[in-house]
């Protein structure tokens, strides 16, 4: 199992990143009472998935098995009273992961 944290901060963000062997572009929105809103594109940056949650303790992929992603975007939270990222702890105190089984 592979394990990798994606380096995000508590602001809007857009970025090419490399999960497992898949080259991927992030965007990381804060939508107030939405909270965290992310967007997977492709290398090319077509749109892959569009406005998910980030909900902490979920397979954010789970119900998008057609993505051809194999492996799992996960929220964790260094505090278990919360079920969603603030506007002010992400990457800090609440940590997006991807994880792919060998």
């Amino acid at each position: 199992m592979n394990i990798q944290e994606i380096p995000l901060t508590a602001n809007n963000q857009f970025f090419n990143i490399s999960v497992g062997e898949y080259a991927i572009n992030l965007r990381l929105v804060f939508r107030d009472a939405a909270g965290w809103i992310m967007d997977v594109r492709d290398s090319g940056g077509a749109d892959m998935l569009c406005g998910v949650p980030l909900v902490v303790g979920v397979d954010l992929l789970e119900q998008y098995p057609d993505l051809g992603i194999s492996g799992v975007f996960a929220v964790l939270s260094d505090d278990s009273r919360e079920e969603y990222p603030t506007k002010t702890n992400l990457g800090a105190g609440s940590h997006l992961y991807f994880v792919q089984n060998n």
